[in-house]
């Protein structure tokens, strides 16, 4: 009996025709935009609030409070981009 051979050989294209899965994407994307956008004020308004010497610091703070800015920015943009496509594809 000869080796078994794969089903579908790989093409070598597989990055530039994958599809993500949008319903997921824009799931998630829906969820986390609020609840980044919530931690960023509330570590912006725990810094501004915090005592010069306390700690945690401002500096510490203030880093999680701009790299939840950050996060927000990247699933809004995100779901902007999931919506759009969900218009055209679906």
């Amino acid at each position: 009996m000869p080796a078994p051979t794969p089903r579908r050989w790989r093409s070598g294209t597989e990055p530039a025709t994958a599809r993500s899965d949008l319903k997921l994407r824009y799931l998630l994307s829906l969820t986390f935009t609020p609840l980044f956008a919530l931690a960023t004020a509330g570590f912006a308004v725990w810094a501004a609030n915090a005592p010069e010497f306390g700690a945690p610091s401002r500096g510490t703070l203030t880093g999680f409070a701009v790299a939840c800015g950050i996060l927000t920015l990247f699933a809004a943009v995100d779901l902007v981009i999931v919506v759009r496509r969900r218009r055209t594809e679906l």
